[in-house]
C-alpha cells in the first residue's frame, strides 16, 4: 500500500475548514445556553419554510380532501414554527424537559434491564445499571434545571465540534488522503 497525498487545495481547504470547527467549538464552549437557543431557532427558521412549502403544495395540487389537509398541516408547522421563532428560551426548555422524559424512560429501562436479565454476562449487566443510574441523574438534573441540562448539552457539542476541527486540520497539514493498495 502506498499513500497519496491530498491536492493542495484540498489541503487548504481543510485547514480553513478545521479553524471554522475550531472558532465554533470555542463558541459553543463560551455561550452554551446561546447554542441551544440558536438551534432551536434555526429549527423554526427551517420548519417555517416547510410549511410554507406544504401550503403551497397543497394549493396547487390536484387532490381532493388530501390537498386541504396539506394545507391545514402547513397552517400548523408555520404556527408552531413561528412560537419557536419567537419564543425560542421557552421552546428549548420544553424540548429539552420532553427529551429528559425519554431519557428518564431509558434508564429506568436499562436498570431493570440490568438487575432482571440473568442471560446476559455479569460485566453486561453492570454496565446497564451504571448507564442507566447515569441517565436517570442526567433526567433529573435537566428536569430540575434545563438550563443546566442546556449547558451540558452544549459543552458536549463543543468538546465533539473541537476533535473534529482538531481531525480536520490535522488531515489538511499532513495531507494523508487515502492508501491505495497496488496489486502485482
Amino acid at each position: 500500500m502506498s499513500e497519496t497525498k491530498s491536492p493542495g487545495w484540498l489541503r487548504a481547504a481543510q485547514i480553513g475548514l478545521g479553524i471554522i470547527a475550531l472558532i465554533l467549538s470555542i463558541y459553543v464552549l463560551v455561550f452554551p445556553g446561546a447554542t441551544i437557543v440558536t438551534i432551536v431557532f434555526i429549527i423554526g427558521i427551517i420548519l417555517f419554510v416547510v410549511g410554507i412549502e406544504r401550503i403551497i403544495v397543497g394549493i396547487f395540487s390536484p387532490g381532493g380532501r388530501s390537498r386541504w389537509g396539506t394545507v391545514g398541516l402547513g397552517i400548523l408547522v408555520l404556527i408552531i414554527a413561528g412560537i419557536a421563532m419567537a419564543f425560542p428560551v421557552g421552546t428549548s426548555v420544553f424540548v429539552l424537559f420532553v427529551l429528559s422524559i425519554a431519557l428518564l424512560f431509558d434508564g429506568i429501562a436499562r436498570l431493570i434491564h440490568g438487575f432482571g436479565d440473568r442471560s446476559v454476562g455479569k460485566g453486561s449487566r453492570i454496565f446497564s445499571i451504571v448507564a442507566g443510574a447515569i441517565e436517570i441523574g442526567v433526567a433529573i438534573m435537566i428536569m430540575v434545571s434545563p438550563f443546566a441540562g442546556a449547558v451540558f448539552l452544549s459543552i458536549l457539542l463543543s468538546i465533539a465540534l473541537l476533535i473534529v476541527g482538531i481531525q480536520i486540520i490535522v488531515a489538511g497539514v499532513t495531507g494523508t488522503r487515502f492508501s491505495v493498495r497496488r496489486e502485482m
